[in-house]
């Protein structure tokens, strides 16, 4: 069940929150490098993951913190040339495909409920009206809460219900 709220997704109730960034991303930009600031120990890990697999677009990787957060991240733009480029835009193959992992993330690991921003539509560069319905068909039949956050508003909860319909 995907539900649209507005509010500061690190506040979410969701027991994991998906994001996305490139493979070997610095974390540096929009929700990225506040996950980082919030979870410093997922972005040296992440960059510990990419130096062992060299991951690709398209793909998802489940972190888990000490505090019982999961954040999934979703590599959904292509990577930077180099150190000092910036990472590509954010395409629908990369975006089903990185998708695709995190329903067998879900399905895996009983994830109970997910947050999820307005995916590829800040750093990406696609539009919200491009990325909604690849959510939609992806994960829409999903039987947990799925919190899209259409809306940023700092500091403040959004209204989540975690029982599914």
């Amino acid at each position: 069940m995907i539900k649209k709220v507005s509010g500061d997704i690190l506040l979410s109730q969701a027991q994991a929150i998906a994001h996305g960034i490139a493979p070997h991303d610095h974390f540096n930009q929009g929700l990225a490098l506040s996950l980082r600031e919030h979870f410093p120990a997922m972005a040296k890990d992440f960059r510990h993951y990419c130096h062992q697999q060299n991951p690709k677009a398209g793909n998802a990787w489940l972190w888990a913190g000490a505090e019982g957060k999961i954040v999934i991240n979703l590599m959904i733009q292509e990577a930077a040339k180099d150190q000092n480029a910036h990472p590509g835009k954010a395409t629908e193959k990369y975006i089903n495909g990185a998708l695709k992992d995190l329903r067998k993330i879900i399905e895996k690991e009983n994830i109970s409920s997910l947050a999820l921003p307005r995916l590829a539509t800040g750093v990406g560069g696609l539009e919200w009206n491009e990325v909604e319905p690849l959510i939609q068909k992806n994960l829409g039949d999903l039987d947990i809460p799925i919190f899209v956050y259409t809306e940023y508003h700092k500091d403040e909860k959004a209204e989540e219900s975690l029982k599914a319909a």
